[in-house]
């Protein structure tokens, strides 16, 4: 997704949440610099993904039933969001490529990199501190940001780990892509740890499932949903 595209819905978004443009971008910058060494060329991303079904994972309630989907379909590539890493890992399934923003468990994201996972870190003004202290954790890194790109910090769209994980998956031509997890207005467990603000995620949420349903209008990629309630414009696809 371009920039200038992508800009009018940033804009929506942090008028709403109060961010501040200027440090979203320095976050950004801050990241650059901590990657210089590290960062990982992007064709990586299309050479995993493109042409390819992707199963975005997301750490929403109903990510507990589908472990047996998930390990059945071993040659489908995994685009786990933050949250939902600890639960793959607790049930012995390898993320592909992982979409944090490091406030998720740091011990499942480190376990899921040595895997071989990709991991995708974004940027943004809350996290400066935990990019700071964690990303010399990590070995190699592909950055993300929701403001202007920087070098090695890519904009790919979407707003929270769970919708930007749908937006870099059409963003590098995956063939299919199915949502697992994402069931927007109940917090996981997964992820219930690490809400301070239960009232605030639920809003974010809510953005969350507007940005998948504009990316369903843009797409050209087979769009499903395995959640009871499908988001607008994805076809609904049944777990077994």
């Amino acid at each position: 997704m371009k920039f200038v595209e992508w800009f009018p819905y940033y804009q929506d978004i942090r008028r709403q949440f109060g961010y501040s443009t200027e440090t979203d971008q320095q976050a950004g910058e801050v990241l650059s610099k901590l990657i210089r060494r590290k960062a990982l060329d992007i064709k990586i991303l299309r050479r995993k993904i493109q042409g390819k079904r992707v199963v975005v994972i997301g750490a929403g309630k109903s990510l507990e039933d589908t472990a047996v989907f998930l390990k059945k379909n071993k040659k489908s590539v995994k685009i786990v969001a933050d949250g939902a890493v600890q639960a793959l890992i607790e049930r012995k399934i390898k993320p592909d490529i992982v979409v944090t923003d490091l406030d998720g468990n740091l011990r499942s994201l480190m376990e899921a990199e040595r895997n071989g996972a990709i991991m995708v870190v974004h940027a943004h003004s809350d996290n400066i501190e935990n990019l700071k202290k964690i990303i010399p954790k990590l070995k190699h890194v592909i950055g993300s940001t929701q403001m202007m790109p920087v070098k090695n910090v890519y904009n790919f769209g979407g707003f929270t780990d769970g919708d930007r994980c749908a937006f870099l998956a059409e963003e590098f031509g995956a063939s299919e892509i199915i949502l697992v997890g994402m069931d927007f207005g109940e917090i996981g467990r997964y992820s219930k740890d690490f809400v301070k603000d239960p009232k605030l995620k639920r809003e974010k949420m809510k953005v969350a499932r507007r940005l998948l349903e504009m990316l369903s209008r843009r797409s050209s990629s087979k769009l499903f949903d395995t959640s009871k309630r499908p988001i607008k414009g994805y076809a609904y696809f049944a777990v077994e």
